[in-house]
């Protein structure tokens, strides 16, 4: 089984997360509703960030991520972005610190369904410590 799992998080800790669901693609469509839910969330969880627009988003130059309809998005909700290098991935923080993390606390574990791996990886993402981010 493949579960893919699309983070948002600062150094406070986890602001957005969501399961990919079975058989999805991270297209562009699929990314600005992920976005929509992302805005919703800094709004409720972040909101003196919100409250005076000094979040930015730093994601990487996947083409769902680097679209039209994505930047389009983007600038009609004035959504600031750190740019990303071409080819590098020494700085995708996910790849490096998030998910290595998750899948040591999960390797050698079974799970027979989706719902298992979600619950377990959920807990998971919530053990990490706020000094951890």
């Amino acid at each position: 089984m493949k579960v893919m799992l699309v983070v948002f998080f600062d150094w406070q800790g986890v602001i957005h997360y969501e399961f990919v669901p079975s058989g999805q693609t991270v297209n562009k469509e699929f990314y600005v509703a992920v976005l929509k839910h992302l805005r919703e969330a800094i709004c409720q969880k972040r909101p003196p960030l919100w409250t005076n627009q000094s979040w930015v988003l730093h994601h990487d130059d996947a083409p769902a991520h680097s679209s039209f309809l994505v930047h389009n998005f983007l600038a009609k909700n004035e959504m600031t972005v750190v740019p990303q290098p071409l080819y590098s991935p020494d700085l995708a923080p996910v790849d490096f610190f998030l998910f290595p993390k998750l899948k040591s606390t999960l390797k050698g574990c079974r799970f027979d369904t989706f719902d298992e791996i979600q619950k377990n990886l959920t807990k998971e993402l919530f053990a990490i410590l706020k000094e951890a981010f």
